[in-house]
């Protein structure tokens, strides 16, 4: 199999989460060896795909191998889509988003589990590190989008605001 049709095969999430109208909200799946891991030495990471999440990636795969039986939880957050449209695109989005960010984890040997959740950036991902009760944020400076940086303000900005834990900014 090539590399793009790997990228378009999405496997069946480990679990899911639908809003009251029956949506597809969230969903997460499990890297190898972390279905068991219930450790508290995860830290939470924010990937969108840019140069700047996957260097955070890096970071915290950098610290989780410092520490045994550490992990990392990587989260993608999409806009909010109709029902139909988010039973489809937001799997495949959030799983094409990560490619990267998993590939660099597994080759460093770290158990990851991936959160793929529909909403506001910054929101959710405080609201998913407190959940999850994650040692800590680790976010890139800068996503994809200068634009959006301009107009809504940078989620990295937002992260540090709403975060209760400590936030790591990477460049």
């Amino acid at each position: 199999m090539t590399n793009a049709a790997t990228q378009d095969t999405v496997p069946a999430p480990a679990l899911e989460r639908r809003d009251d109208m029956g949506r597809l909200v969230a969903m997460t799946w499990h890297g190898a060896g972390a279905d068991a891991d219930t450790g508290s030495a995860r830290w939470l990471v924010a990937v969108d795909g840019s140069a700047c999440s996957l260097r955070a990636v890096a970071m915290v795969a950098g610290l989780a191998t410092l520490e045994k039986g550490a992990g990392v939880d990587l989260v993608h957050v999409q806009p909010w889509l109709n029902k139909e449209a988010a039973e489809t695109e937001l799997p495949r989005r959030g799983w094409a988003a990560t490619a990267q960010a998993r590939q660099l984890l597994d080759a460093a040997a770290v158990r990851w589990r991936l959160h793929v959740v529909m909403g506001e950036g910054a929101p959710e991902i405080a609201s998913l590190a407190d959940a999850l009760g994650s040692r800590g944020i680790a976010i890139g400076s800068r996503g994809l989008t200068a634009t959006e940086s301009l107009l809504l303000g940078s989620v990295a900005y937002r992260v540090v605001h709403l975060a209760r834990l400590p936030v790591l900014i990477v460049r």
